[in-house]
């Protein structure tokens, strides 16, 4: 197994170069395993009268950002998939706003989507786990950019630290 180190800048759609700042370090197994620790942690933090709380009118509550990062993550991890495999497809974007709204999180705790969360992180740890360079370096075109696996893995955990990051400066 090989360590998937930084895709350079130019290979990362500008919308999301944000995020990869800040996924830290340059392996990116461990850093979504340090992503993961940083949500878990967080995730102790918050208490259930917090679980639905939205910090102002039309924004998600806590369960829903959760929900977001999961389904994010899944789409992401889809595309990494098929591009992986060079299949050369171009993938439509996703509307996050209709994934949230139709999350159903209002019938769930935390701890159930903790638990969701867990899953589909070591999902995706177990996808990039055996990614050769060429398999982590094909590019293809998703939300109407060129992308590689290596780029869409460094935006998943970036990502996951932005929103943990929106969670303690916004929520808590």
């Amino acid at each position: 197994m090989e360590t998937i180190t930084r895709p350079h800048e130019s290979d990362i759609p500008s919308y999301y170069l944000n995020y990869t700042k800040l996924a830290e370090g340059n392996d990116l197994i461990k850093t979504l395993d340090e992503s993961n620790s940083i949500t878990l942690d967080l995730l102790k933090n918050i208490p259930v009268s917090k679980e639905d709380y939205a910090y102002a009118a039309g924004k998600w509550s806590i369960k829903q950002v959760m929900s977001h990062i999961i389904d994010s993550e899944r789409v992401f991890a889809y595309r990494a998939l098929r591009f992986s495999r060079r299949d050369a497809t171009v993938l439509p974007g996703f509307e996050e706003n209709d994934y949230a709204e139709n999350a159903n999180v209002s019938g769930r705790n935390l701890d159930d989507i903790k638990n969701e969360y867990l899953a589909v992180r070591d999902s995706t740890i177990q996808l990039y786990r055996y990614m050769t360079t060429d398999m982590l370096d094909f590019k293809g075109f998703a939300n109407e950019v060129s992308v590689t696996a290596r780029a869409i893995g460094w935006i998943i955990a970036g990502h996951n630290v932005h929103h943990c990051n929106v969670i303690k400066d916004r929520y808590l």
